[in-house]
């Protein structure tokens, strides 16, 4: 093999591996988001824990804004990992108890519930102020239970 195909793999497993490590580090908040199956939130809601849920799909750019918005937020501040996320997809799960007892309106819907209570919610928001002041509702809900 010649020295400029090896220059050439060894620059783009680099950058490969560059890319890979970037993405981790915006992943890592993303990891323990739960992906929602029936009894997931009231489980949580049981245990005393605050469940913060993200109403997505896969092809929502909204979504995506939030998703991103809601991962450098909890990169930046551990303590809202004292919340329990969960990820429930809008093309499965609409017409799901967990969609219609919230009366949850469509994708890109971000709610807050403690105990019995919805703590907040925003539906189709991306505004990094709005994400954050109610993440920390959820958070303020998380400490004190």
């Amino acid at each position: 093999m010649s020295v400029s195909k090896l220059t050439r793999r060894a620059t783009l497993g680099a950058a490969f591996s560059a890319v890979m490590m970037f993405a981790g580090v915006n992943a890592a908040s993303a990891a323990d988001v739960v992906e929602y199956k029936p009894g997931v939130v009231q489980s949580a809601l049981k245990q005393g824990k605050t469940v913060f849920i993200d109403y997505t799909t896969h092809w929502c750019t909204t979504c995506a804004s939030q998703k991103r918005t809601i991962n450098a937020l909890r990169d930046a501040n551990a303590a809202y990992n004292e919340m329990v996320f969960v990820r429930v997809d809008w093309d499965i799960y609409s017409g799901d108890e967990i969609s219609t007892k919230y009366k949850i309106p469509r994708r890109s819907t971000l709610l807050v519930l403690n105990g019995d209570q919805e703590l907040g919610r925003i539906v189709a928001g991306t505004s990094k102020s709005k994400i954050k002041a109610l993440m920390d509702k959820g958070l303020s809900a998380a400490k004190n239970s």
